[in-house]
């Protein structure tokens, strides 16, 4: 949706309250406005898009996942405890754009905070594994973009289904699950590291095989 730049006369006492209400929802006293006006007047925005894809992931996923505060409108938070040493967490980002970028609706971004450089080194390991595994079998895996740093991998998003927005925080919130659990399998089978591998890679077909459609 195309944006312009209007001017508006309002109450200094409304203005202050619209302040305190963005600051609370991290958001723009612009948007904040947009997004009310766009309410009453029975306007889809990008933002409620948006929203409607993250309530949908977490009705899925509420219950396996720790769902902290959002930090932005355009960003859902997920924490996953990891059965290993230190006990680490493994943080799931979604972040959802308000157009299309280069053909992506987003990206998802999942890190592991921890010193530990043995820690980060199996990680990147499994984040190698897991990039060369959907680019061999993921439908539209040549699509995907890709970004992997020590510690972190980021994946870029694409709605199968454009319009349909829980459907797709359905799909993201599958696939955030099956990403979650081949992380906690390869790390509970490391002392059989190949035989792990191949069972991840039966897994990931057999998902590809069960479902609708995928990210």
């Amino acid at each position: 949706m195309k944006k312009s730049i209007y001017s508006l006369v309002l109450m200094d006492e409304v203005v202050e309250a619209v302040d305190r209400a963005a600051c609370a929802l991290h958001t723009s006293r612009s948007n904040l406005i947009n997004q009310i006006l766009a309410e009453h007047l029975s306007c889809v925005t990008p933002e409620m898009r948006i929203q409607a894809v993250f309530a949908a992931m977490e009705a899925r996923m509420a219950e396996s996942f720790r769902v902290p505060e959002q930090s932005s409108a355009h960003i859902l938070a997920l924490h996953s405890p990891l059965a290993y040493k230190y006990k680490p967490t493994v943080q799931y980002s979604v972040e959802l754009y308000r157009e299309m970028r280069e053909g992506a609706s987003g990206r998802l971004r999942v890190q592991l905070r921890t010193q530990s450089r043995e820690l980060l080194g199996l990680l990147d390991e499994f984040f190698r594994f897991w990039m060369q595994l959907e680019q061999q079998w993921h439908p539209d895996g040549a699509q995907i973009r890709w970004q992997i740093a020590p510690g972190r991998l980021e994946r870029s998003l694409c709605n199968p289904v454009p319009g349909d927005e829980t459907h797709f925080g359905e799909l993201i919130g599958a696939y955030i699950r099956h990403l979650d659990g081949s992380i906690k399998r390869y790390f509970a089978g490391l002392s059989d590291y190949r035989s792990t591998l191949a069972a991840l890679e039966a897994r990931y077909v057999q998902a590809l095989r069960e479902t609708d459609a995928w990210i």
